[in-house]
């Protein structure tokens, strides 16, 4: 009897490991569904964790209960190698060249402007320790901080910079180089206030595309964030919390169906300039497995997946934690030693840098 019981049970459990499994496979591999058909679907990748660490508690399970039945668990790591890669990487380190050039992207929430009168800004002054060659940022208005502060201190500091913004002037892009910026132009795509801009930099003689992007917001209120935070911690009851999950899922599929046409203008971007280096960069406002990184991905290296460590967290206000900054290279760069740095908060996003080099049999005369 007990021993049947327990037959019965070790049935049931597997059945419940590999149901979890089919469910990762396809919170792992939504960035494969196309949005606009499939936005539900399309945004399960954000429970893909979740499930990585049922898998993860499976497989405890099985060592204590019945060594044998850790294939199951260890099944669901292998077939989800690669989303398991992407959300969470490891890497072994290696020592940055001498001419490798550090690129550092930040979504600075407009300097966080709300610091207190007199004191230096967290921003500006994290920024100046930072020694950047090249440096993107993302909601760089000058909202609570005059544009003579900014430039006062970044003025000193790079020699080349240039700005985009949006038609109404909301959303700003900033460049600071220590390079020539010799052109910019907008990628076209149709946002509410968001948008890309390609920047021209003569790097040692060649033309590199810098590509910084703030694509569309997912537009959460504060009072949705505190909602989510409050659903998260269980203090919510049953039939507000299904209705606060719908209400939160339509406004995350509504944003990934716009996100789509943008991360696909930026992809044909890049390849009309193929015969170009590029390095892309920003504030995809997507998590590493969407839709929108693997399409802007495609044909590029992760800066972050081919040498970071860990799930490497950028955006970490009302508990939506996720990577959702980005730099990106193309073929010709090798990238070393990029990190998500947690230890500035003055932004609702920590900045995340890494060290590129160019491979030498790719430098291209103009």
């Amino acid at each position: 009897m007990i021993k049947g019981l327990k037959a019965f049970t070790l049935k049931m459990v597997a059945g419940a490991n590999i149901a979890s499994i089919l469910i990762m496979l396809l919170a792992g591999y939504s960035g494969y569904l196309e949005p606009v058909n499939h936005s539900f679907l399309a945004n399960i990748g954000l429970a893909f964790p979740v499930f990585l660490f049922v898998n993860f508690g499976f497989l405890v399970f099985w060592l204590i209960f019945k060594p044998k039945g850790v294939l199951i668990p260890l099944l669901g790591f292998m077939v989800c190698y690669q989303p398991v890669r992407a959300y969470i990487p490891f890497n072994v380190q290696s020592s940055v060249p001498d001419s490798a050039i550090k690129v550092l992207s930040f979504n600075v929430w407009v300097f966080n402007g709300r610091n207190e009168a007199g004191k230096p800004n967290p921003v500006l002054e994290y920024l100046q320790e930072q020694k950047a060659d090249i440096v993107c940022l993302q909601e760089a208005s000058p909202y609570g901080i005059r544009q003579e502060t900014i430039d006062s201190v970044m003025g000193r500091l790079y020699e080349y910079s240039d700005t985009s913004c949006t038609n109404a002037g909301e959303d700003v892009l900033a460049v600071y180089s220590h390079f020539p910026i010799i052109h910019k132009e907008k990628i076209a795509y149709k946002s509410a206030g968001n948008h890309s801009a390609a920047f021209t930099l003569d790097i040692k003689g060649e033309d590199i595309v810098v590509i910084n992007n703030h694509l569309e917001t997912v537009g959460l209120s504060p009072e949705d964030k505190e909602n989510f935070k409050t659903m998260i911690k269980g203090e919510v009851k049953r039939d507000r919390a299904e209705k606060e999950s719908k209400r939160l899922a339509d406004k995350l599929g509504e944003a990934t169906k716009i996100r789509a046409p943008q991360a696909r203008a930026i992809a044909q971007f890049i390849r009309k300039h193929s015969y170009q280096s590029v390095i892309c960069v920003g504030d995809f406002n997507d998590g590493p497995l969407s839709y929108t990184h693997r399409t802007i991905a495609d044909g590029l290296t992760d800066c972050y997946i081919a040498t970071g460590n860990g799930p490497g967290i950028s955006y970490h206000e009302g508990g939506f934690y996720v990577r959702i900054d980005n730099i990106m290279c193309s073929k010709d760069w090798k990238p070393y030693g990029c990190k998500v740095d947690t230890k500035i908060k003055a932004s609702d996003h920590y900045p995340i840098y890494c060290w590129l080099k160019k491979t030498p049999k790719s430098l291209k005369n103009r």
